[in-house]
């Protein structure tokens, strides 16, 4: 099997708490992890870092690799860059300004919100979706764990992806850019943070899609930052001028703000990794045709549902809906200064024009495809119940590893009984037969076996 294995992760396995279990590679979309000799791994060419495993691991084996406030020390400047899903984290009765002055106390020098490049990149896909030559449905790249999907299992609708940065990959070059030139910093000097509600986003900002440097330093999870946060004071009075962004890109942080905010009106709204990967499947079909516009979300509810929050999702949507009431009232009356769209800023620069490679069966494209025809014969001889108790996700997938090399059809406990029983069977059939020496004439004259 050749892996690709030069992959950065921020999901990351905890061996000594992995108790194999099988919950995790039940609820891996892109069947990535397998359970060998008692322990869960990680393959990392599958692996989109969508943190369903962080999830459903009770063993809390399944973590996410981010940044801590300490990094910021390495750094002559750092810019905050907060989600909008952060300000749903926090009770109605702490504005958002106060959050965001509160980034400040825990010693980022700037906080540039994320919503802000949401608007930019709002107005770009407005323009994008009126094109005649783009493919349809158009499939949303926000979600970086929606994008790694695409690219594993559902490579052939990757020209169907917007070309476009996400939001808060736009909000690090504008905020790095103006920093550099107001601040007469070199670039390498500022550290520009996100705080994240997910580890996709850590990893999107380690390794971005297309191999270019990502302006976004790193990523500080919303959890690691969140007690933090609580414990400067969010309740003291502060200037409700200090937010920037409108209602319609902090609302990016819920499903159905996007579709929102880009105006697309035929558009399909999917949340839920799994959700949207039946619903890609249904594009590869061919039975979406009609459909222009296509909003995937890895999370539940979206972004406020993200792996990374503190807050349960249904309150976080209750919150950020409260939030974006009072701001729409707050605009009317005091009105807010939208951040332009810089002159020749471009955001539909990036494209992940290949897809991963998963698996290779053979280097030899024969000796691939008398594989292929070998899974679905060893596929036959499996039970097909998907049970995960061999360590393989289901049938299939241990049907492939078996042909791999990589597992046997003895790991699948069914067929180790029926080996098993056939090996008791012949051991009792063996137990009856004596030496021809000791064999004995019954009263017929017939030989007694």
């Amino acid at each position: 099997m050749n892996f690709v294995s030069d992959y950065f992760h921020s999901v990351k396995l905890i061996i000594d708490r992995c108790k194999g279990c099988v919950s995790c590679i039940k609820r891996c979309p892109t069947e990535a992890i397998r359970i060998r000799k008692g322990k869960a791994k990680i393959t990392e060419s599958r692996c989109i870092d969508c943190g369903e495993c962080i999830r459903w691991c009770a063993n809390h084996a399944k973590t996410a690799f981010t940044d801590s406030l300490d990094d910021l020390k390495s750094f002559t400047y750092n810019v905050a860059l907060p989600a909008p899903s952060l300000y749903a984290q926090f009770a109605l009765n702490i504005p958002v300004s106060a959050i965001l002055r509160g980034l400040l106390r825990l010693g980022f020098n700037e906080v540039f919100e994320v919503a802000q490049g949401a608007g930019i990149v709002a107005a770009a896909i407005r323009e994008y979706i009126k094109r005649k030559d783009i493919k349809r449905p158009v499939i949303s790249s926000a979600c970086p764990a929606v994008v790694r999907l695409v690219q594993v299992k559902f490579p052939e609708l990757i020209d169907h992806l917007i070309p476009m940065d996400a939001p808060a990959e736009v909000a690090a070059m504008v905020v790095r850019d103006s920093c550099s030139q107001r601040l007469n910093l070199a670039r390498e000097e500022i550290g520009v943070w996100f705080i994240t509600p997910c580890p996709a986003k850590m990893t999107a900002a380690k390794q971005r899609f297309d191999a270019k440097n990502s302006s976004i330093t790193g990523a500080i999870a919303i959890s690691r930052i969140y007690g933090d946060l609580l414990k400067t004071g969010l309740t003291s009075p502060c200037d409700t001028n200090f937010r920037k962004a409108a209602a319609e890109d902090i609302g990016w942080a819920a499903a159905g703000g996007e579709a929102s905010a880009v105006n697309a009106e035929n558009a399909l709204i999917v949340d839920e990794i799994h959700d949207v990967s039946v619903v890609l499947d249904q594009v590869t079909l061919g039975k979406l045709n009609k459909v222009d516009y296509i909003e995937a979300l890895a999370c539940s509810g979206g972004c406020i549902g993200g792996p990374l929050t503190v807050e349960n999702q249904f309150v976080a949507k209750h919150r950020l809906q409260q939030r974006l009431k009072a701001i729409r009232n707050e605009d009317a009356t005091q009105g807010v200064t939208p951040l332009p769209v810089y002159p020749g800023r471009s955001v539909n620069s990036r494209r992940p024009t290949e897809p991963r490679l998963v698996m290779r069966l053979d280097e030899d494209m024969e000796t691939a495809l008398q594989k292929v025809q070998l899974i679905e014969e060893t596929l036959k001889k499996l039970p097909g119940l998907d049970c995960g108790s061999c360590g393989s996700p289901n049938c299939r997938a241990l049907a492939e590893d078996i042909v791999q090399g990589i597992a046997s059809e003895t790991d699948c406990i069914f067929k180790l009984r029926e080996g098993v029983y056939a090996l008791a069977q012949a051991m009792v059939d063996l137990a009856g037969k004596l030496p021809p020496s000791l064999e004995k004439e019954d009263d017929d004259g017939y030989e007694e076996q």
